[in-house]
């Protein structure tokens, strides 16, 4: 029994198994796919597009695979790393997909790592345990590295190392770490943006019980904020260099929220019965980016301002697919025929479950991270809430949903451990 609850708290272990998970998936669906769909077909997206200009010399350009000049409608990171792949194994071959699958497969098992350290620093080994081996073997994160060459598994995995230091970084006053911390933060948004709304929150718990001295704890934010922005400002300069306006991070918000909110949703609208990629990638063409974003924001704008009925309805039913994968999840687990799909449902379903019984029971007995786990699930989505709710943007938190979970399905042994002097307080 002490073997087996040695291998059942073992890092490696967890490790091994979020690696054969997903290796196992991605050669279930890879050999079923010819080398020339998996040459292609993963790559007609943004990133691939990018990635193509990049390695071509072409630069970070031509979103839509055409001389449609610079563009800022991703960070950095990832389609310079996809462009390194493009390099070495060649534009658009089945050889660069394998890698880049293999990168993505690396980077989601990673996640075990940060995630399992975090959740023994606040409920002790078995809660770390527990949470890790969720995230292992947890469904969406098995299948995303082979159906997207995205940024997803990368920006979990930073957002789960973020985790991890800033509960590291409530114990420190040392300024290197709080410069560490500014640098983590500096590739995590360089790589998805969207956790930048969880900055603020975490810092400040942070530098609160870092400190019990008020000027101190400013010091120390403000040292994590001058290097985070750093980071980001050679970026911010070339899109200012680029499109002579400011563009901090990326430049597609804009889109992102017209595709929320345009006449496609109004059943009263006499036009515009469908959105269609083409029409949006020749405007794109024709307009440039600056001017094809500001069209963008003035229609999404207007159309907020001018169906507030309809909005509600939108808003709530973009918040359900947010946690449950669709809008109706009832409805589509009894109609679907595939057990992936409902597999899914299932695991999304259980995930936001296990997240709300985890919130109740840190509020109840983990007061002093209560604050901090629970900035994940009720601020990072609003974003989503308001564009487009799809399931795999909320990947870069769902280790945080594995994390109160674990603290769920523990809370009633109330386990206690040597690894944290401030369990159940």
């Amino acid at each position: 029994m002490s073997a087996l609850r040695k291998g059942l708290v073992s890092l490696p272990l967890i490790l091994v198994v979020a690696l054969g998970a997903r290796i196992g998936f991605a050669w279930n669906e890879g050999r079923q796919l010819p080398p020339e769909v998996r040459a292609t077909v993963p790559f007609f997206q943004e990133t691939g597009n990018i990635a193509r200009a990049v390695a071509l010399g072409n630069g970070f350009s031509d979103l839509f695979r055409q001389g449609t000049g610079p563009t800022a409608w991703l960070t950095p990171v990832y389609p310079l790393l996809l462009a390194g792949i493009f390099r070495i194994f060649g534009i658009f071959t089945a050889a660069s997909f394998t890698v880049a699958v293999a990168l993505n497969i690396v980077f989601s098992a990673a996640a075990c790592w940060p995630i399992f350290h975090a959740g023994r620093r606040i409920g002790g080994t078995g809660v770390g345990a527990t949470a890790a081996w969720l995230w292992a073997i947890y469904p969406n994160a098995v299948i995303t590295p082979f159906e997207w060459i995205w940024d997803t598994c990368l920006a979990t995995f930073l957002a789960s190392l973020v985790v991890w230091f800033t509960l590291k970084l409530a114990e420190s006053q040392r300024p290197r770490d709080w410069c560490l911390y500014g640098l983590l933060w500096g590739g995590t948004l360089m790589t998805d943006p969207a956790l930048a709304v969880v900055l603020p929150f975490l810092l400040g718990w942070a530098a609160y019980y870092a400190s019990p001295v008020l000027r101190r704890r400013l010091a120390l934010a403000g040292l994590a904020i001058l290097t985070t922005a750093l980071c980001c400002t050679p970026w911010t300069v070339r899109n200012y260099a680029a499109f002579h306006r400011f563009v901090p991070l990326r430049s597609n918000f804009p889109f992102a929220l017209w595709l929320g909110h345009n006449p496609v949703w109004d059943p009263r609208s006499p036009w515009h019965t469908r959105v269609s990629a083409y029409e949006q990638d020749e405007r794109y063409k024709r307009l440039g980016e600056t001017a094809f974003m500001q069209e963008k924001w003035n229609s999404a704008i207007d159309f907020i301002e001018t169906h507030p009925a309809l909005e509600l309805r939108l808003f709530a039913s973009r918040s359900v697919s947010f946690w449950l994968g669709i809008d109706s999840p009832v409805k589509g687990f009894i109609e679907t025929r595939s057990l992936l799909d409902r597999t899914l449902l299932v695991a999304n379903f259980v995930a936001t479950v296990g997240m709300l019984a985890g919130l109740v029971a840190i509020w109840m007995r983990l007061r002093r991270y209560a604050f901090f786990l629970s900035v994940f699930p009720l601020v990072f989505p609003w974003i989503y809430y308001a564009t487009q709710p799809y399931v795999r943007y909320r990947q870069p938190i769902d280790p945080v949903l594995m994390l109160l979970t674990a603290i769920a399905l523990r809370s009633p042994w109330r386990v206690r451990s040597q690894d944290s002097a401030l369990l159940w307080s």
